[in-house]
């Protein structure tokens, strides 16, 4: 399945009308997700620089980089993907040496940062590993990060150097306003998604559903109901989350409105991981015609196996913000996805 880089901004964005000095911008990627960070090198204009990445027989990792960051403004990007901790100790091994190595700006691009659901003390003797990681990678040299669409908000303040905090959504609002939304409702899982599906469904002048969504286990979750649907139920459902991993929530919330009368869905999220089983299961959902997700985590075997599944890249966005940076402007229409007379009241958000 091909990559959609296809983004209709309706800003126009200051810092990029700017002549740009881009020679000493640098930007280097680690394994995870090399193709997202060509497609962000391809959208400002500049080559991505090479890394050279070795792990021994015994595990460890020696990375170098192809050439001198003395006083260049330095760009690493990674997702924290499968294998986890091996992604993160080279993104901190490549921050180190960026730093070490007389950067003027160090800046952490993290399309996926997949420690942000572990962001409180919800039992007993557990560590908040958001914020723990969060203070790995400023000791590592850190000046800046860029992330997108972090599981909660109150992951940002885990960090005490500037982070941008970008959004996915005016992407997916492009994609979705391509389509025949004729009798369609935008459904969030839980009220942890209410406010983003919100913002969705105000876009694409929709009406919204929230599923009452608990989570069991890592993955089995129960939705007793879904609020906001009217009978009856609308022919279509674009449900949408942050992530979708194994899966579980997407089958569970489409069971439950299936026996709501609702025929067809489309599942869309910023995130797709598609651990487990969750091609097969995807596959297995014959009212499910299409599967929208992004491109910050780089997943073939997903791309290659889910025939219903479209990517949208968000390369623009990364792109965007790092030439925003670079230049010394505000950024602040990549994460602010209303504007203007558009900005629905507070009180039109239940």
């Amino acid at each position: 399945m091909a990559v959609s880089g296809k983004v209709e901004h309706e800003n126009v964005l200051t810092c990029l009308e700017d002549d740009l000095a881009l020679e000493d911008l640098f930007i280097f990627s680690g394994w995870s997700n090399e193709p997202l960070a060509q497609r962000v090198c391809d959208h400002i204009g500049v080559p991505l620089r090479q890394t050279t990445t070795k792990r021994f027989s015994h595990g460890s990792l020696s990375v170098q980089l192809s050439e001198s960051v003395r006083n260049k403004d330095v760009y690493i990007v990674q997702s924290f993907t499968e294998p986890v901790h091996r992604h993160m100790m080279q993104m901190l091994m490549m921050l180190d040496i960026a730093r070490h190595g007389d950067a003027r700006r160090v800046t952490a691009v993290i399309p996926y940062f997949v420690y942000g659901r572990a962001d409180k003390k919800d039992a007993p003797r557990i560590c908040i590993t958001g914020k723990l990681v969060a203070k790995l990678i400023e000791a590592s040299g850190a000046d800046r990060l860029i992330a997108m669409a972090l599981h909660s908000p109150q992951t940002h303040g885990f960090f005490d150097v500037p982070l941008d905090h970008l959004t996915s959504m005016r992407v997916l609002a492009d994609y979705f306003k391509r389509q025949d939304l004729t009798d369609t409702v935008v459904v969030s899982p839980d009220v942890g998604y209410a406010k983003q599906a919100t913002k969705l469904a105000h876009s694409l002048k929709l009406p919204l559903a929230v599923g009452s969504k608990v989570r069991l286990t890592d993955r089995k979750v129960t939705i007793k109901t879904v609020l906001g649907i009217n009978t009856p139920a609308p022919k279509r459902a674009i449900v949408i989350d942050d992530e979708i991993a194994t899966g579980g929530t997407m089958e569970e919330i489409v069971r439950v409105m299936s026996d709501m009368g609702t025929e067809t869905f489309w599942l869309a999220c910023t995130h797709g991981l598609f651990t487990g089983n969750a091609v097969s299961l995807l596959n297995s959902m014959d009212n499910v015609e299409k599967i929208i997700c992004t491109d910050t985590v780089y997943a073939p075997h997903a791309t290659q196996g889910i025939a219903k599944l479209q990517v949208e890249s968000v390369a623009s966005v990364l792109g965007d913000a790092i030439l925003c940076n670079h230049n010394g402007e505000s950024v602040g229409a990549l994460f602010a996805f209303w504007e203007g007379d558009d900005m629905p009241s507070d009180s039109s958000l239940g």
